[in-house]
C-alpha cells in the first residue's frame, strides 16, 4: 500500500477541476519525450541540463513540465536521510536542531549531486534551481507533509518542503517528492504519479501545509477550520477524488444507522467501481452500500454498521483505497 495520509481541513468548500486543466489545451507528450531522452543525464552542469530539457520547447508550462517530469524520474527518494532527520528533530532541542541541520544540509545537497538521491529538501531545491535557469519563478514551501507516521493528530513537526511554481502569473502547487515514487518497509520505489503535478490546491490541502498560509492559495482553505478529516492516499491523488462528507476521519454513529459519504471527482464514477471495506488480517471484508447517485461529479452512497464497534472503513475506487474513516459504533 503506498502513502498514507491524514487531513485535517475542513473541506466543505468549493472544488474546481484540478489547476492543470488550465493548460488543457497543451499536450504534455513532447515535454515527457524530451525528459525521457535526457534520462541519467548528470548533475554537474545544471544550465545544460535546464537548455537541453527546454530549448525546443515554446511555454513556459511546457518548459516546466519538462523540468519537474526529468527530477521525478531520475532522482530517487532517500528514505534514510529522511529518517535520520525525523530521528534527529525528536531527539535535540530547536537550537541543537537547527545547528544541526545547518551542517547536514550541506551532506544532503552533496548526495543529491553525486549520487541523485535526496530527501524531500532536495528535490524541492533541485527544481527551484532548475527553473530559475529556465527564467521560471519557483519557490520552496516547507510545512507539515500529513502521514500516519507524522503530524496525524496536530501540526507538531514541520517535515516536508515542496514548491510553488508562477505560470501565466498564477501560482500552482506541486510535490516533485510524493511524484517520484512512495516508501515501502523503508525502500523507495519508483511510480511516478502525475497527480500532485500542479494539482488544485484544495486537494493538495489534504496532506500539506505549509508554514505560511498565504502558500494553501485558496482562501477558503486559508479561513477553514482545522480539524481531524479522511486519511487520504496517492491513489487519491491519481484519481483527483476529493473526500467531501463526513468530513471527520473519525466517526460517531449507532448500529444500523445509515452514514452518507459523498466524494467529489472530475471523472464519472460508477456504481460498480465503488465500495467500501474493512481489512481484518489479511481478509477484506465488504460492507453493503445502498443508495448510490452520482450528479454534478459528486458522488454519494450510505453505508451502515451492524454490530458496536471499531471499524476502520477504506473507501475503493477499483481495487485502489482513496480514503480511509474510523467508524466508532455505538449500541
Amino acid at each position: 500500500m503506498k502513502h498514507l495520509f491524514f487531513v485535517f481541513f475542513a473541506i466543505l468548500v468549493s472544488w474546481t477541476h484540478a489547476q492543470v486543466s488550465d493548460f488543457k489545451d497543451i499536450d504534455f507528450a513532447k515535454a515527457d519525450n524530451t525528459a525521457k531522452l535526457y534520462e541519467g543525464y548528470s548533475l554537474d552542469n545544471l544550465p545544460v541540463l535546464v537548455h537541453k530539457l527546454t530549448y525546443k520547447l515554446h511555454t513556459d508550462v511546457e518548459k516546466f513540465r519538462a523540468i519537474y517530469y526529468w527530477v521525478c524520474h531520475n532522482i530517487k527518494n532517500d528514505i534514510r536521510q529522511g529518517n535520520r532527520v525525523i530521528r534527529k528533530r525528536t531527539k535535540l532541542d530547536s537550537l541543537e536542531y537547527l545547528k544541526w541541520n545547518s551542517t547536514y544540509k550541506k551532506n544532503v545537497f552533496k548526495t543529491l549531486l553525486r549520487r541523485k538521491k535526496t530527501m524531500c529538501t532536495g528535490y524541492a531545491y533541485l527544481i527551484k534551481e532548475l527553473c530559475f535557469l529556465a527564467n521560471i519563478e519557483c519557490k520552496i514551501i516547507d510545512g507539515y507533509g500529513r502521514s500516519s507516521q507524522s503530524n496525524a493528530e496536530s501540526l507538531d513537526m514541520p517535515n516536508h518542503s515542496w514548491n510553488a511554481v508562477k505560470l501565466n502569473n498564477k501560482w500552482y502547487l506541486c510535490d516533485a517528492t510524493w511524484s517520484s515514487g512512495y516508501s515501502l518497509n523503508n525502500i523507495f520505489v519508483a511510480d511516478y504519479n502525475d497527480g500532485y503535478f500542479l494539482t488544485d490546491p484544495v486537494l493538495f490541502a489534504q496532506n500539506h501545509y505549509p508554514l505560511h498560509k498565504k502558500w494553501l492559495l485558496n482562501e477558503n482553505l486559508i479561513n477553514a477550520k482545522f480539524i481531524a478529516s479522511p486519511l487520504v492516499y496517492g491513489e487519491t491523488f491519481e484519481y483527483n477524488v476529493l473526500p467531501i462528507s463526513p468530513n471527520k476521519m473519525a466517526i460517531t454513529t449507532k448500529k444500523n444507522t445509515p452514514i452518507e459519504f459523498k466524494v467529489k471527482s472530475d471523472k464519472l464514477i460508477s456504481e460498480d467501481q465503488i465500495s467500501m471495506v474493512q481489512f481484518v488480517g489479511t481478509k477484506e471484508i465488504t460492507f453493503k452500500i445502498s443508495n448510490i447517485k452520482t450528479e454534478n461529479g459528486l458522488t454519494s452512497f450510505t453505508c451502515q454498521y451492524p454490530y458496536k464497534g471499531y471499524y476502520d472503513a477504506h473507501l475503493k475506487i477499483n481495487e485502489d483505497i482513496v480514503a480511509t474513516y474510523i467508524v466508532r459504533v455505538s449500541k
